[in-house]
């Protein structure tokens, strides 16, 4: 058995245009733009939605704009496989997260567990 659940949204904005897009986001969403120190191709919008709900970022990409979901997990080759399962069709690799295409399209990563361990814990799903 492992446990996963919805980490983040993700607003991909080509690089050029993500500050622009940071700054909408904030101000539309009511949120506070912050670059984070450690990975600066992510910008996250605190309080786009209520706490301890999933976190809401644009994330600079060489690619199209597109919006994504990151869901973490305490086994990510379960969750893949899981997911693969269910349809979705494994794209990359990035150290330990993987990134699938989902029916329909859309892109979605799975990674290892990010969010504070009370929060995994209260809100992740147990799947077989």
């Amino acid at each position: 058995m492992h446990r996963s659940r919805v980490y983040a949204l993700l607003i991909d904005t080509p690089t050029q245009e993500a500050e622009a897009a940071a700054a909408f986001w904030a101000a539309a969403l009511g949120a506070t733009a912050r670059t984070l120190p450690s990975e600066e191709q992510f910008i996250t919008l605190h309080g786009a939605l209520p706490e301890p709900g999933p976190l809401v970022a644009v994330q600079s990409v060489d690619d199209a704009p597109r919006f994504h979901v990151d869901i973490e997990t305490d086994d990510v080759e379960a969750e893949t496989r899981r997911l693969l399962a269910l349809g979705a069709s494994e794209v990359a690799r990035w150290q330990e997260c993987r990134t699938l295409r989902v029916p329909g399209g859309h892109l979605m990563c799975v990674l290892p567990v990010e969010s504070d361990r009370e929060v995994f814990e209260s809100e992740a799903k147990t799947w077989p």
